[in-house]
């Protein structure tokens, strides 16, 4: 692999890169390269590998404690009581 040194970074964009490749779990270096590989055409974008949020304000999420709480009052109701089915 070749190496490329790119002088004359300002430091907003530097500490901008960081943040973004920190947020996505990446280093700045394989943000860096993703950016340059997706904006030169090598990397295309996933088919329906999108994930939407535009509902999220109307319905919202539930947490971890949340989630666990109805899943363990459907799994309650789905109990079949044998007395009656007998």
């Amino acid at each position: 692999m070749k190496a490329i040194t790119i002088r004359g970074i300002e430091p907003e964009v530097a500490e901008k890169l960081k943040q973004t490749a920190s947020s996505q779990g990446k280093s700045t270096n394989r943000l860096v390269l993703d950016i340059i590989k997706k904006e030169l055409g090598f990397e295309k974008e996933k088919q329906y590998s999108r994930r939407y949020h535009d509902l999220d304000d109307l319905l919202g999420t539930w947490s971890e404690a949340e989630f666990q709480k109805i899943s363990d009052t459907i799994k309650r109701e789905r109990q079949i009581d044998s007395e009656l089915w007998a």
